[in-house]
Protein backbone atom coordinates (compact mmCIF):
# COMPACT_ATOMS: atom_id res chain seq x y z
CA UNK A 1 0.00 0.00 0.00
CA UNK A 2 1.31 3.27 -1.12
CA UNK A 3 1.83 6.20 1.87
CA UNK A 4 -0.49 8.04 0.31
CA UNK A 5 -3.39 5.76 0.84
CA UNK A 6 -2.08 4.75 4.27
CA UNK A 7 -2.48 7.81 5.44
CA UNK A 8 -5.75 8.30 3.71
CA UNK A 9 -6.91 5.33 5.99
CA UNK A 10 -5.32 6.72 8.70
CA UNK A 11 -7.79 10.08 8.71
CA UNK A 12 -10.94 8.38 7.74
CA UNK A 13 -9.99 6.09 11.03
CA UNK A 14 -9.62 9.39 13.38
CA UNK A 15 -12.92 10.13 12.01
CA UNK A 16 -14.39 7.33 12.82
CA UNK A 17 -13.11 6.54 16.52
CA UNK A 18 -11.00 7.28 19.26
CA UNK A 19 -7.34 5.97 18.62
CA UNK A 20 -5.45 6.35 21.82
CA UNK A 21 -2.29 4.89 20.54
CA UNK A 22 -0.29 3.97 18.09
CA UNK A 23 -0.37 0.32 18.33
CA UNK A 24 -4.27 0.75 18.12
CA UNK A 25 -3.67 2.07 14.21
CA UNK A 26 -1.28 -1.11 13.45
CA UNK A 27 -4.04 -3.19 15.03
CA UNK A 28 -6.99 -1.91 12.92
CA UNK A 29 -5.18 -1.75 9.71
CA UNK A 30 -4.64 -5.55 10.51
CA UNK A 31 -7.74 -6.32 10.79
CA UNK A 32 -8.26 -4.70 7.24
CA UNK A 33 -5.77 -7.42 5.80
CA UNK A 34 -2.82 -4.05 5.96
CA UNK A 35 0.42 -5.24 7.26
CA UNK A 36 2.52 -1.84 8.78
CA UNK A 37 5.02 -1.41 11.67
CA UNK A 38 4.62 0.66 14.84
CA UNK A 39 7.93 2.58 13.22
CA UNK A 40 5.89 3.04 9.76
CA UNK A 41 3.21 4.42 11.72
CA UNK A 42 5.12 6.64 13.74
CA UNK A 43 6.49 8.37 10.42
CA UNK A 44 3.37 8.92 9.48
CA UNK A 45 2.05 10.68 12.98
CA UNK A 46 4.85 12.90 12.59
CA UNK A 47 4.13 13.66 8.76
CA UNK A 48 0.36 13.82 9.10
CA UNK A 49 1.21 16.46 12.07
CA UNK A 50 -1.53 14.72 14.09
CA UNK A 51 -2.19 15.84 17.84
CA UNK A 52 -2.91 14.17 21.26
CA UNK A 53 -6.51 15.53 22.68
CA UNK A 54 -7.64 14.82 25.89
CA UNK A 55 -10.57 11.78 24.81
CA UNK A 56 -13.97 11.52 26.46
CA UNK A 57 -12.72 8.36 27.88
CA UNK A 58 -10.51 10.55 29.88
CA UNK A 59 -7.29 9.40 28.33
CA UNK A 60 -5.95 11.48 25.03
CA UNK A 61 -6.59 10.49 21.38
CA UNK A 62 -4.86 11.30 18.21
CA UNK A 63 -6.73 13.94 16.37
CA UNK A 64 -6.01 16.17 12.94
CA UNK A 65 -4.12 19.13 13.49
CA UNK A 66 -6.70 22.20 14.67
CA UNK A 67 -4.91 24.63 12.19
CA UNK A 68 -6.57 22.65 9.12
CA UNK A 69 -10.11 23.44 10.66
CA UNK A 70 -8.86 26.93 11.04
CA UNK A 71 -7.33 27.45 7.12
CA UNK A 72 -10.50 25.59 5.60
CA UNK A 73 -12.78 28.33 7.43
CA UNK A 74 -10.45 31.18 6.09
CA UNK A 75 -10.43 29.71 2.49
CA UNK A 76 -14.59 29.43 3.22
CA UNK A 77 -14.42 32.78 4.56
CA UNK A 78 -12.48 34.76 1.29
CA UNK A 79 -14.39 32.78 -0.75
CA UNK A 80 -17.55 33.52 0.62
CA UNK A 81 -16.54 37.27 0.45
CA UNK A 82 -15.60 37.51 -3.12
CA UNK A 83 -18.38 35.06 -4.45
CA UNK A 84 -21.60 35.31 -2.25
CA UNK A 85 -24.99 36.15 -4.45
CA UNK A 86 -28.00 35.49 -1.81
CA UNK A 87 -29.20 32.86 0.54
CA UNK A 88 -32.47 31.20 1.51
CA UNK A 89 -33.97 28.84 3.70
CA UNK A 90 -36.77 26.46 3.01
CA UNK A 91 -37.41 24.02 6.21
CA UNK A 92 -33.89 22.40 6.69
CA UNK A 93 -33.16 22.83 3.14
CA UNK A 94 -30.67 25.92 2.03
CA UNK A 95 -29.95 27.45 -1.32
CA UNK A 96 -26.74 29.33 -1.26
CA UNK A 97 -26.43 31.05 -4.86
CA UNK A 98 -22.92 32.58 -5.65
CA UNK A 99 -21.24 33.32 -8.90
CA UNK A 100 -20.37 30.96 -11.48
CA UNK A 101 -17.19 28.26 -10.59
CA UNK A 102 -17.79 28.81 -7.30
CA UNK A 103 -20.18 26.52 -6.20
CA UNK A 104 -18.61 22.96 -5.71
CA UNK A 105 -15.56 24.64 -4.08
CA UNK A 106 -17.56 26.18 -1.10
CA UNK A 107 -19.51 22.82 -0.96
CA UNK A 108 -16.22 21.26 -0.32
CA UNK A 109 -15.37 23.50 2.40
CA UNK A 110 -18.36 23.62 3.63
CA UNK A 111 -18.01 19.74 4.33
CA UNK A 112 -14.45 20.18 5.51
CA UNK A 113 -15.88 22.37 8.38
CA UNK A 114 -18.02 19.33 9.64
CA UNK A 115 -20.81 21.73 11.03
CA UNK A 116 -22.84 19.78 13.51
CA UNK A 117 -26.09 21.25 12.23
CA UNK A 118 -25.22 20.42 8.30
CA UNK A 119 -26.18 17.10 7.29
CA UNK A 120 -24.72 17.54 3.79
CA UNK A 121 -23.71 19.56 0.79
CA UNK A 122 -24.11 19.66 -2.78
CA UNK A 123 -22.69 22.15 -5.32
CA UNK A 124 -22.97 22.98 -8.79
CA UNK A 125 -21.61 26.06 -10.76
CA UNK A 126 -23.17 28.63 -8.99
CA UNK A 127 -25.15 27.25 -5.99
CA UNK A 128 -24.84 25.86 -2.95
CA UNK A 129 -28.00 23.06 -1.92
CA UNK A 130 -27.03 22.58 1.94
CA UNK A 131 -29.27 20.11 4.11
CA UNK A 132 -29.73 20.94 7.14
CA UNK A 133 -30.12 18.65 10.24
CA UNK A 134 -33.42 20.95 11.33
CA UNK A 135 -34.79 24.35 10.49
CA UNK A 136 -33.11 25.98 13.58
CA UNK A 137 -29.96 24.27 12.05
CA UNK A 138 -30.17 26.38 8.73
CA UNK A 139 -31.00 29.10 10.83
CA UNK A 140 -27.36 28.67 12.32
CA UNK A 141 -26.14 27.82 8.64
CA UNK A 142 -27.51 31.44 7.59
CA UNK A 143 -25.85 33.20 10.69
CA UNK A 144 -22.54 31.59 10.11
CA UNK A 145 -22.55 32.72 6.62
CA UNK A 146 -23.68 36.31 7.21
CA UNK A 147 -20.79 36.23 9.97
CA UNK A 148 -18.16 35.42 7.43
CA UNK A 149 -19.11 38.13 4.86
CA UNK A 150 -19.52 40.24 7.27
CA UNK A 151 -15.79 40.19 8.47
Amino acid sequence: MKKQERQQLLKRLLTSREIERQEDFVHLLEADGIHVTQATISRDIKEMQLVKLPADSGGYRYSLPVQKKIDTQKKLQRTLQNAYVSFAIQGEFTILKVLPGNGPVIASLLDQMRYEFVFGTVGDDSSVLTVCVSHKGALQLEETINRMIAD
